[in-house]
């Protein structure tokens, strides 16, 4: 017996061999004639689109494709029709047997003059995950192109790579705010180092601040001073770093500008030195002598008799409370950064016991406890009842209380303020008062705003002066 198979058994086999493979694949291949019909579809349809082949057979392909792939189609099926040699690959959307569109990526193949396959062969397959994935990350793309080009904070993309020698900083990208904040532009630094854009010195002192990032592997905030154009510049960075499979491969930073507040800020501390050189000046080489001529001027009116002498102990003393109103108002100003509770009771009664009121009353509506440095707080209150007495009169009543939680306020049942004069009143030198040094207000204005407040001259409640300070948004009640 011959034990050699007959090229018609060859045949056969392979034949069975191909529809196995065709029928196990996840790919699903199908044809199509010269006019679009299908002819063929393997059973991979099945797991791929829903379908039995034989819902497909017999039907033109273009009617399941979404409408607005199908010209796309057509093109790449018209292409391997015209040129047999060639292939075409082109993604478009399928109808599922549910209704859903899915996403095919079918290569075509001219098999028309073929024994086997008379037609087009597509081996399709389904990459719906993926578009779906290029359509997420095109989108992300564009909010991060958007956030680039529109954020007014300079932003700086570093690319970190751990070589032998060490980690390595290499610039990427810059936005449009930091290209124009800086002159410098992404061509220019891209694919080079912090040193080899702004020096040794300098690149140095930038990659410390990257290192200490990476080696924390988590966002971090400082103050850095970059020297770019004409002069140098401060910003306030934060950098925050992009960890891929448990390394760090890239570094976001996102800078500002503060060289202003840094200067404003330098100027300041220059001026409050000046104006403590100037109140240690009043403190001792002004006191000293006036507490001499005050102290004389006693002992003469004790041992002569002078129409000179009263106005004299009369100027003596105003001089004393204007230098002291001056040491007040010069260091009274500074930000308070350390604050305690405080009573609101117990510190009007202090302030009350402590100035001169002859038959004035003071009245808590509410009690309340307030986040502030008490010493500096007492010069407000106490201020503000001697305002109250010396243009309300000795009889006075004064009422201390909390409006809506949102403020405190100090008022009297006096004249009152006119409105044309309210912003004045608060100026310094400025005083309705005979004897007064016109800085009282003034004071305490600013150890208001020092408490981060904000003071307001109102109407009381009985047609006096009312003067409230906001708190509640800092919040100060405790």
């Amino acid at each position: 017996m011959d034990d050699e198979t007959t090229p018609r058994e060859r045949r056969e086999r392979e034949s069975e061999w191909y529809s196995t493979l065709v029928a196990e694949v996840d790919d699903l291949v199908t044809v199509v004639d010269a006019d679009g019909i299908l002819t063929y579809v393997s059973p991979a349809v099945t797991r791929v689109l829903g379908y039995e082949p034989d819902d497909l057979v017999g039907h033109e392909g273009y009617e399941f494709v979404h409408p607005e792939d199908r010209e796309r189609n057509a093109d790449a099926l018209n292409a391997v029709l015209s040129d047999p040699s060639e292939s075409e690959t082109v993604e478009v959307r399928f109808r599922h047997a549910d209704g859903s569109w899915r996403w095919i990526e079918a290569t075509m193949r001219n098999r028309l003059d073929d024994d086997v396959i008379d037609g087009v062969l597509l081996s399709s397959r389904d990459i719906t995950e993926r578009k779906e994935y290029e359509l997420e990350a095109r989108a992300l793309a564009e909010e991060y192109e958007a956030l680039l080009n529109s954020v007014e904070d300079a932003i700086f993309l570093l690319d970190v790579e751990d070589g032998g020698d060490g980690v390595r900083f290499e610039f990427e990208r810059l936005s449009p705010s930091y290209e124009r904040q800086t002159g410098i532009t992404t061509e220019e630094v891209q694919g080079r180092t912090p040193r080899d854009v702004f020096g040794e010195e300098q690149g140095s002192e930038l990659e410390a601040n990257y290192h200490r990032c990476v080696k924390a592997g988590e966002p971090i905030s400082y103050q850095e001073e970059l020297r770019v154009g004409d002069g140098a510049r401060f910003w306030q960075t934060k950098l925050a770093p992009v960890v891929s499979a448990g390394d760090v491969t890239r570094l976001v930073g996102v800078t500002r500008n503060v060289t202003e507040r840094v200067e404003r800020e330098r100027q300041l501390r220059q001026q409050n030195a000046r104006l403590e050189e100037f109140a240690s000046v009043i403190s001792h080489d002004l006191r000293n002598p006036l507490n001499v001529a005050q102290g004389r001027a006693t002992l003469l009116a004790e041992q002569a008799e002078s129409d000179h002498l009263g106005p004299l102990l009369q100027a003596l003393d105003r001089m004393e409370a204007i230098v002291e109103d001056t040491l007040t108002l010069a260091r009274q100003g500074d930000i308070i950064s350390e604050t305690e509770s405080v009573s609101l009771t117990d510190l009007v009664g202090r302030c009350w016991a402590a100035v001169h009121t002859d038959d004035a009353t003071v009245e808590v509506v509410d009690e309340v406890t307030l986040q502030a440095d008490p010493d500096r707080l007492r010069h407000v209150f106490e201020n503000l009842f001697r305002n109250a007495v010396e243009h309300g009169g000795s009889d006075v009543t004064v009422r201390v209380g909390a409006r809506d939680e949102e403020a405190i306020y100090v008022e009297d049942d006096g004249p009152g303020i006119p409105v044309e004069k309210r912003e004045k009143v608060l100026e310094p030198g400025h005083s309705s008062a005979r004897d007064g040094t016109g800085f009282g207000l003034t004071i305490v204005k600013r150890i208001v705003e020092a408490h981060g407040w904000e003071l307001s001259v109102t109407d009381g409640t009985d047609g006096g002066a009312r003067f409230e300070f906001e708190t509640a948004k800092q919040g100060t009640f405790a």
